[in-house]
């Protein structure tokens, strides 16, 4: 099957983007149709079950040969202008409402426990490739601290550019610590800072605040009282800052039983409005690392 081209001139866009308050296009599905049942096993591969009748996006970040480069060379299919205050590389997070964070299995930590880098592939609801992101530590750093242990993570585009950075530091996750929890930086160029991620403190109840770059708090990530999947999805509902109404989800998807028992090869799906600042879908990223370690992660 041949690649999806470009539907007319280059800065045409891709389909129609919805406004805020355009009640005509909404950015963020109805309930009943948004998410699917959280109970249903999922089919092989990446089926979040969102937005199943939203148009395909047709500009797809996938490197090209440039017209007249010397062999070798290659560009962005994008080749519109970036728009104004977006980070660059973050210009194709403009045009989506959803992502697949999808990660690698490693045998070495499957078949014997030694615990490497996690790595992942980001892709969008078509399951085409937007990112690569990669853990940086050391192994005594890995291997002795666990899933709380401190790192960099580098997200790199098609074109094999840094273009977000996560930094973790090492913190604890127990309730009976208030003032140590768990708190993430994410940059984006590496260098800038955009927002953090922070956990609140909750007796029983998996909560995160969104922050912005001077840790003002934008959005509430709140999770169920049990994060684990069994036979099912685990959602984490994005919701407004003094509201309940939720805007987005962070699911971590059902594997499949051999997976799930056996190895960290995590499937997530993240939603979010079309409209949304792509700095805070950026964080959003961020925060769904920062789950899957603290929730998912097994240790060796």
């Amino acid at each position: 099957m041949s690649a999806p081209g470009y539907p007319g001139p280059y800065n045409n866009p891709p389909y129609p983007m919805a406004q805020y308050g355009d009640q005509s296009v909404a950015p963020y599905p109805a309930p009943h149709g948004g998410y699917g049942d959280p109970h249903q096993t999922p089919p092989p591969g990446f089926n979040p079950g969102y937005n199943q009748g939203t148009p395909p996006v047709m500009y797809q970040p996938v490197p090209v040969l440039e017209y007249g480069a010397p062999p070798g060379a290659i560009a962005p299919a994008m080749a519109a202008a970036a728009p104004v205050g977006v980070p660059p590389g973050l210009e194709y997070l403009t045009q989506i409402d959803q992502i697949l964070i999808h990660q690698k299995v490693e045998l070495l930590e499957a078949f014997i426990g030694f615990e490497t880098n996690n790595q992942y592939e980001i892709k969008n609801s078509l399951g085409q490739k937007i990112y690569n992101a990669k853990e940086k530590n050391d192994c005594c750093t890995r291997n002795c601290c666990g899933s709380l242990r401190s790192f960099n993570m580098k997200i790199k585009d098609t074109m094999d550019r840094e273009v977000i950075r996560i930094i973790r530091p090492f913190r604890c996750s127990s309730c009976c610590f208030p003032c140590c929890l768990q708190e993430m930086e994410i940059q984006a160029p590496p260098g800038t800072t955009i927002g953090y991620v922070k956990q609140d403190w909750h007796p029983c109840l998996p909560k995160f605040s969104i922050q912005g770059p001077n840790k003002e708090t934008l959005l509430k990530l709140d999770g169920p009282c049990f994060a684990c999947n069994c036979c099912g999805d685990v959602n984490f509902e994005l919701k407004g800052k003094d509201s309940d109404q939720p805007v987005g989800r962070i699911s971590k998807q059902w594997s499949g039983l051999l997976k799930e028992v056996f190895t960290d090869s995590d499937n997530f799906g993240i939603q979010f409005p079309l409209d949304m600042d792509v700095k805070l879908k950026a964080v959003l990223m961020g925060a769904c690392f920062l789950i899957d370690f603290m929730f998912f992660q097994k240790d060796s």
